[in-house]
């Protein structure tokens, strides 16, 4: 049970550590540093300056006890003149006689703030000049810039002596502190320049791999950085190199199975066209439309469109060219987009992908809707409703699976292979974004696709 305080309070301090390497990287750098100087100053001060501060103090403190006997062994003006004159030329104290005064009943207290540069000094005089004098004192180093006020009640009144500043305590300690700071700050501007420089190198390799991710090309990026950073670049372009080989392979090799494929149905479909009509006929020419479509929806999946180059385009006028092939094959299709709403997309892949969810949506049900808007957080969303019997919370993740048909949730397309949610959250993901499935407020399922900005 001890142990709980502990671990919570190391969460919170890992909750406030910065996330980004140039954060962390600062900090392993600054925090020493700043640690060091502040211990540095911490032990000067303890160490050096208040024990020369208490030096200063009892000499101070003895050349007034001295000034205070002498007045009181000889009280005639003549003497004290002499003494004033004196005190002045030897120990630079200005000392005057205040006849019938009394001490002022209160110390002046500091400013808040500057309470912990002066409590040192009080303390160290205080000490001094109640180990060296027995008379009542009172004295003051706040009021005066460049003196030290103390006031001794004597005989007849109040010696008051005004004492230069640097004789009670060391005034160049501030000197000392000024350097610390000043060396501290240039060690993090460099640390900054140093470490901006390394960190730079890995986002421009974060920015490529995602710019890679999303199909877009990097011509112009080469290995930058420390070695090791360097390394990695290397062997992300050599990833990237193999990468595209694969898919230009797999186009290849996807298009001459598609030729292959559809010679012979070709001839099929032509010997079938020639031959006496019949049920037999017809159930054949079925079976070939069949055929054809399921060999176009599984070249589709396996292509992925992943060679086609990224633009920008406006999704409202790609929304209403997808709604509208819908609305021909007899779907009642509304669809809300701003005007100026536009993406960074693979054109063909991304109106394949809307195709898939809005005709899922069209077999499904008697109504959709369809709408994109921007994003807060940047990138856009697109929302596809239907007023269908929809799916199972428990299932929605099963209906993005490859060749997944739920027969007792959705009525299926006869001519469905079960790869139209796989095929669009696939074009969903090779842009960066996603596709989760939810509850439509129309009663049936609602798609949602995000797309980075």
């Amino acid at each position: 049970m001890r142990l709980l305080p502990l671990r919570v309070l190391g969460r919170w301090v890992k909750r406030q550590l910065p996330t980004s390497l140039f954060g962390r990287s600062l900090l392993i750098i600054v925090l020493p540093v700043a640690l060091m100087q502040i211990a540095v100053t911490y032990v000067f001060f303890d160490a050096h300056w208040q024990t020369v501060t208490s030096r200063l103090s009892e000499g101070l403190a003895g050349d007034i006890a001295w000034a205070v006997e002498s007045y009181q062994e000889d009280p005639t003006p003549a003497a004290f003149a002499r003494l004033s004159t004196r005190a002045e030329d030897s120990m630079g104290l200005s000392i005057a006689l205040q006849p019938g005064r009394a001490l002022p009943p209160n110390r002046r207290e500091p400013p808040v703030i500057f309470e912990p540069f002066f409590a040192p000094i009080d303390r160290a005089l205080d000490r001094a000049l109640s180990e060296r004098l027995d008379e009542p004192l009172w004295f003051d180093t706040t009021r005066y810039p460049a003196y030290v006020d103390i006031r001794v009640a004597v005989k007849g009144g109040v010696m008051r002596i005004l004492a230069p500043r640097d004789r009670a305590f060391a005034t160049q300690g501030h000197i000392f502190v000024l350097w610390m700071t000043v060396a501290t700050v240039l060690l993090t501007a460099i640390a900054i320049l140093f470490i901006r420089n390394q960190v730079r190198a890995i986002e421009r390799l974060a920015n490529a791999a995602e710019a890679f991710g999303r199909g877009a090309d990097v011509p112009a990026f080469k290995p930058h950085g420390a070695k090791e950073v360097r390394r990695a670049a290397s062997a992300f372009l050599d990833m990237r190199s193999r990468i595209q080989r694969h898919i230009d392979q797999r186009t290849t090799l996807l298009a001459s199975v598609s030729h292959d494929l559809r010679t012979p149905l070709t001839r099929l479909k032509l010997a079938l066209a020639l031959a006496e009509p019949s049920k037999t006929n017809a159930a054949m020419k079925r079976d070939l439309a069949d055929m054809e479509h399921m060999i176009d929806e599984y070249l589709a999946f396996a292509r992925g469109e992943g060679g086609e180059a990224v633009e920008a385009v406006q999704l409202r006028d790609l929304i209403d060219e997808v709604s509208e092939g819908a609305r021909r094959a007899g779907a009642r299709v509304a669809v809300t987009v701003e005007e100026a709403l536009t993406a960074t997309v693979r054109p063909n892949a991304l109106k394949r992908a809307l195709a898939n969810l809005i005709m899922n949506a069209a077999v499904h049900g008697e109504h959709i809707e369809v709408a994109a808007r921007p994003r807060p957080q940047g990138g856009v969303e697109i929302v596809v409703d239907d007023d269908g019997p929809g799916i199972p919370a428990e299932r929605y993740e099963e209906a993005f699976k490859a060749f997944g048909r739920l027969d007792e949730a959705r009525n299926q397309n006869a001519k469905g292979v079960g790869l139209g949610l796989a095929i669009a959250r696939d074009v969903a993901r090779g842009h960066g974004g996603d596709i989760t499935l939810e509850r439509s407020p129309l009663g049936g399922l609602r798609a949602v696709m995000r797309l980075p900005g």
